[in-house]
């Protein structure tokens, strides 16, 4: 979402909607060979008008394409920044109206009570059987497990 607002401002605001698609494309992309040949397209079309935009785009690839690494059931969760800015804000609204008014060790626990009582609408993270494999350190490859692919026999992949 970040890098998506830093690129559009580098573009004029009559072209935002269709770079916005086009980076869209990007992060939507099944696989990282698709991910890379949007990102190309897009540097392709702006390239030669908003060169800003482009690089700021391109000098992130490998970070921006890292969760095609990942399975494919965190990749909503990765690709977000929700849960922090979502948090954070809960807290932001009431700590900002007690400024002053409270203790180092008030204002921890009214801290505590509002993230605890944040998290019962937090969205439960989907995969949570991969997180073993990931942690381990078991490769991925969009999304699936690396070994998955190559335990198949020829005829089982063409299935």
């Amino acid at each position: 979402m970040h890098k998506t607002a830093n690129v559009l401002n580098k573009l004029p605001k009559r072209q935002q909607p269709e770079a916005k698609r086009a980076i869209w494309e990007i992060y939507r992309a099944e696989s990282k060979t698709e991910a890379n040949q949007a990102l190309d397209r897009f540097s392709k079309t702006y390239q030669a008008k908003y060169p800003e935009a482009v690089t700021c785009l391109a000098k992130d690839r490998d970070v921006l394409l890292t969760f095609f690494d990942f399975p494919a059931e965190h990749w909503a969760h990765i690709r977000t920044t929700n849960p922090m800015e979502s948090t954070f804000a809960t807290v932001r609204l009431r700590t900002d109206k007690t400024r002053g008014c409270v203790s180092k060790d008030t204002i921890l626990a009214l801290v505590f009570k509002l993230v605890e009582s944040a998290q019962k609408s937090w969205l439960r993270i989907r995969g949570f059987k991969s997180l073993a494999d990931v942690i381990e350190g078991v490769p991925f490859k969009d999304g699936c497990r690396a070994d998955d692919k190559a335990d198949l026999t020829p005829q089982q992949d063409a299935a």
